[in-house]
């Protein structure tokens, strides 16, 4: 087993990770972790851990960790947003065919207020691509 594991162990964390510099080399055969680094994906900062020196590998592995994790995160945010508009479709079949008054009553303004809300940033945000094309396209 110990031949299978990494070298390197991320925790995440909201805002980025722990780093660990993963050894199984030792006397007692244990699997023992020393934490190197914490970085924060955000602003990209990776900063040492104690005394510990990053040589240009921890470096390496630690940028092509963060790399990664951005995109997956990214991906995650749309995957989110197609499951949203699931959900809104989902909710529409509710409203339409299972939906009671009393529930109505209870979910309706909510439901327009937040739809209201999301139409007018979604509206707002297509004009401003719009614009923008038309101003790149003249330029041009």
């Amino acid at each position: 087993m110990s031949g299978d594991l990494p070298d390197y162990y991320f925790r995440v964390r909201e805002n980025g990770a722990l780093v660990f510099r993963v050894d199984t080399e030792n006397r007692q055969r244990r699997i023992e972790m020393d934490q190197i680094a914490i970085i924060n994906i955000r602003n990209g900062e990776i900063k040492q851990h104690g005394d510990r020196q990053l040589n240009a590998e921890d470096i390496s592995v630690i940028r092509d960790w963060m790399e990664k994790r951005v995109a997956q995160l990214a991906a995650r945010d749309i995957d989110d947003i197609f499951r949203a508009v699931d959900y809104m479709n989902q909710t529409t079949q509710w409203v339409q065919t299972k939906a009671t008054d009393a529930q109505l009553d209870l979910v309706t303004d909510a439901l327009l207020l937040a739809m209201h809300d999301l139409r007018s940033v979604l509206v707002r945000k297509k004009a401003d691509r719009m614009l923008s094309a038309l101003d790149t396209s003249a330029a041009d």
